[in-house]
């Protein structure tokens, strides 16, 4: 029960990280900490008048088995830095929060590494961000992102194509946010982990997201930026790493994108420049696994307008159509094919471009 003792603390207004831990260091336990009269919260020094009055009001409105079995319904679970299953690498930073909430699996080891952008990523920058953590995951290396629009989303995207991912949010876990990531979430809650350091029902805040930021970080032995302007979140999550002393990667964008000025600049101030998987494996000497995939397998006319698309700049079909002089709906039974079995991806008005996947040219 010490775990529900946790979360009935952290729902105290004034009492954040900082005091839980030193509430339990002074009783020895959450528990001790939540029952203690109001002399002995005084004499422990934890707590000022106003924090103390809080906790003494909240103590008489939660029912610990309530509190429990809301928890257990939704699926969500306590981890405290003093629990062993703690991940081992977000122990080791400089202000690790005392309690994490989770829905689905913590990692089970540190071969973790994050990958983070632009919200207002581009049609490169979310392939090659679907790639990279498609191709790592394939490795068995664990994806860390932060569950916003565009980076972030096409990495648990593509890392839940082959593996694990943790997805660390600015809200409780059982917050969908954005909202149309609420089934992406429960994906990843199935084979991998949603993380946060606030308790069920706080909404996000973007005052959050900084201090998510850090969590990111703190859960990986480095941090890929794919695309970022020259102020973002995503530098945020750079400049924790390296205060962490933890690797930062980039992936380089054009010199003529506002939102890959970031990225780029970090390349030119020491970040290690990434353009496969292989790059970070071969950082951290892990077992490549089966990083290179084969080139599919087409027919004539799928080669044909398989052909015509890139990675970066969406196709029309009318374009399509008009190039190889065939039927729109010929072109369209193609394009589906295509994409039935990954290899093409559709963006609005009937465009089309190559999904990214590593050891295709």
């Amino acid at each position: 029960m010490e775990q529900f003792y946790l979360a009935a603390l952290q729902k105290v207004p004034g009492i954040g990280s900082s005091r839980i831990k030193a509430l339990v260091d002074y009783f020895g336990s959450a528990r001790q900490a939540w029952l203690a009269d109001q002399g002995d919260l005084f004499l422990s020094k934890c707590l000022d008048s106003t924090v103390c009055n809080n906790l003494l009001g909240q103590r008489d409105k939660i029912d610990i088995h309530n509190l429990a079995e809301v928890l257990f319904k939704k699926g969500i679970f306590l981890c405290s830095l003093s629990d062993g299953g703690y991940p081992m690498l977000l122990r080791n930073t400089f202000n690790p929060p005392y309690v994490l909430y989770y829905r689905g699996v913590l990692p089970k080891n540190d071969k973790l590494v994050a990958i983070v952008g632009s919200r207002k990523a581009s049609v490169y920058g979310k392939n090659a961000a679907n790639m990279l953590a498609s191709a790592l995951a394939t490795a068995h290396v664990g994806i860390v992102s932060g569950a916003a629009r565009g980076i972030d989303t096409a990495a648990h995207q593509g890392a839940l194509e082959h593996g694990y991912t943790i997805a660390v949010v600015g809200s409780g876990v059982d917050i969908s946010y954005p909202p149309e990531n609420a089934k992406l979430l429960a994906r990843i809650a199935e084979s991998g982990a949603v993380i946060s350091e606030y308790a069920p029902g706080v909404m996000a805040n973007p005052g959050h997201f900084p201090a998510r930021n850090r969590i990111i970080n703190g859960l990986a032995r480095g941090v890929i930026v794919v695309e970022a302007a020259e102020k973002s979140g995503a530098l945020i999550t750079a400049d924790f790493a390296l205060e962490e002393g933890r690797d930062v990667f980039a992936v380089p964008g054009s010199i003529f994108a506002g939102g890959s000025k970031g990225a780029n600049r970090l390349i030119k101030q020491g970040a290690k420049l990434v353009d496969s998987a292989t790059d970070i494996l071969e950082e951290y000497s892990w077992e490549t696994g089966q990083v290179n995939q084969a080139g599919p397998e087409l027919s004539h006319d799928e080669q044909a307008v398989y052909s015509l698309l890139n990675y970066e700049e969406p196709i029309g079909i009318e374009e399509i159509v008009t190039r190889l002089n065939v039927l729109p709906a010929t072109a369209a039974y193609i394009l589906l094919q295509l994409s039935l079995r990954g290899l093409t991806v559709e963006h609005s008005g009937q465009c089309y471009t190559c999904a990214a996947r590593e050891g295709i040219e």
